[in-house]
């Protein structure tokens, strides 16, 4: 059934509720109704049906008028202040038809009041003015809240579709607060029925003074009747009422309820659809932007994750770590592609990229499972560090063994490389011990983190010597000091390093 459907639905049992309401109010409650009453003609029910149908067609012509540009939009409204408008009406629209239920009420309480009597001939000015209170002050009022919650409810399916964002609070239309609706609700249920009863109860017990007994045996038991029809009458209102009440509290709140414990559960693509503009809407919304939040937050983690170990993103992450810069132990490593450059130039780019990217994949597994962080990549060289940001009192060690398994799977790789018909990759690795500053290092816009000190240039040079002494992998002097496992280092004649003006020792491993 469609949201037009269903609201004009809304309209016609909430008129027609109040036309009963009405005819009750006539009937038991009015302080005359215990005169002769006429039974109605065939006259005065053909024109309640014309006069009926007549109102509530054009009010549903003004409801299809207000409602063709929120309603015929299959999807979200579009922004930007020529489209305020249109935004601003569809938060109104349960408002909206209040009003005009209340207005049509009005209208109906000049037509049957005073026009009808004056058309049939018998118009009475108290007995029109009765009427008209009957329809304008209890139907109107009962009517337009009905239809308020009732076209609430079934306008709420329609908001998160014109709203996907949840974005009602800035249309800048202000709908009745949860505290508002439930005072309205309140004092309408309990006072209107006490109000209506004790006029009625007044009216009669004036009329039994004077009376004789049969009359007063009459009118005592028409009060009664009157009092037994108000209690169900207010009741079955009061529990109708309540009940839409209840629902548009309740409803989102089991809503965010749910959305919270999948939240809780790890899904972070939850969304709460925002479907008032109260404090519930703002709870709803605050909750959204909250899951938002945390989502950004996921993705940072993640993407931080691709640049540093999970040990060490979550180390930096909880702040344990000092990112300012400090003194630190460490050993790094350099790793660079033999012969890059002639396969650059005789390779086409997107091949070049993928195996340059397939090449750096498999490195940094090693290094990771080793405690190690890829400070960067620089064209076709590695750099990396064992010992920040997070202390480790044996980086030498899992340096070398990082390097022994980069050397094992460029290796593997270049076995699948082979059969694929593609060039084998060679690469040298130099390691290098000592002090370096490591720490956030770059612009007020961008910062990495990188190492600072002598020991870094010595082991980029080391590297270099691979291509002169016929390697694989190279250790300094000063990392093999700092050893505890006994590897298969095989001594080489000192050598001077570019930069540097004393001799290096170095051992090679592979």
């Amino acid at each position: 059934m469609s949201v037009r459907l269903r609201i004009f639905l809304v309209l016609l049992l909430g008129n027609l509720g109040g036309a009963m309401l009405v005819f009750v109010h006539l009937r038991f409650f009015d302080p005359f109704a215990l005169d002769e009453v006429v039974a109605p003609g065939w006259g005065e029910v053909v024109f309640f049906v014309f006069a009926f149908s007549t109102l509530l067609l054009a009010g549903r012509s003004i409801a299809r008028r207000y409602l063709a540009t929120v309603v015929r939009t299959e999807g979200p409204l579009p922004d930007g202040p020529a489209h305020a408008v249109q935004r601003r009406r569809a938060l109104l629209v349960p408002g909206f038809l209040a009003l005009l239920s209340m207005a049509a009420w009005v209208l109906a309480a000049l037509v049957w009041g005073f026009l009808w009597p004056w058309l049939k001939g018998g118009f009475d000015f108290l007995a029109s003015l009765r009427h008209a209170f009957g329809m304008a002050l209890v139907a109107g009022p009962t009517v337009g809240l009905f239809v308020f919650l009732a076209a609430e409810r079934v306008w709420r399916e329609r908001l998160p579709v014109l709203f996907p964002r949840g974005d009602l609070a800035a249309t800048g239309a202000r709908n009745w607060s949860v505290r508002t609706r439930m005072m309205v609700v309140f004092l309408f249920a309990s006072s209107v029925p006490m109000l209506v009863m004790s006029v009625a109860t007044t009216a009669r017990v004036r009329r039994i003074r004077g009376a004789d007994t049969d009359t007063a045996a009459l009118i005592l038991q028409n009060m009664i009747t009157v009092q037994i029809v108000l209690v169900v009458t207010g009741l079955v209102l009061a529990v109708v009422l309540a009940r839409f009440l209840a629902d548009s509290v309740s409803a989102p709140l089991r809503e965010l309820q749910a959305a919270m414990v999948r939240v809780e559960q790890g899904d972070l693509q939850t969304h709460c659809a925002v479907v008032s503009n109260d404090e519930i809407g703002a709870v709803t919304a605050g909750f959204n932007h909250m899951v938002d939040g945390l989502r950004d937050r996921e993705r940072v983690h993640d993407a931080f994750g691709r640049y540093v170990s999970p040990e060490i993103r979550d180390e930096i992450l909880s702040g344990r770590t000092d990112l300012a810069g400090d003194q630190r132990d460490v050993t790094v490593l350099f790793a660079d592609l033999r012969g890059f450059t002639t396969w650059a130039e005789t390779s086409p780019a997107t091949e070049v990229v993928e195996g340059l990217n397939a090449y750096f994949t498999e490195m940094e597994l090693a290094i990771r499972a080793h405690g190690g962080l890829v400070l960067q990549f620089i064209g076709d060289e590695i750099e990396a560090v064992f010992g920040a940001p997070l202390s480790d009192d044996r980086h030498a060690d899992h340096a070398v063994a990082a390097a022994l398994e980069m050397q094992r799977r460029l290796e593997a790789w270049n076995v699948v490389r082979r059969r694929a018909g593609k060039r084998t990759l060679d690469h040298g690795i130099g390691i290098h011990s000592g002090s370096v500053l490591a720490g956030n290092i770059g612009s007020a816009q961008r910062m990495s983190y990188a190492l600072v000190g002598d020991p870094v240039n010595v082991a980029s040079r080391i590297e270099s010597l691979n291509k002169q002494l016929g390697s694989h992998i190279l250790v300094s002097g000063t990392t093999y000091a700092l050893l505890r496992e006994p590897m298969a280092l095989q001594a080489l004649p000192a050598v001077r390093v570019k930069g540097r003006s004393a001799e290096v020792e170095v051992y090679r491993l592979a």
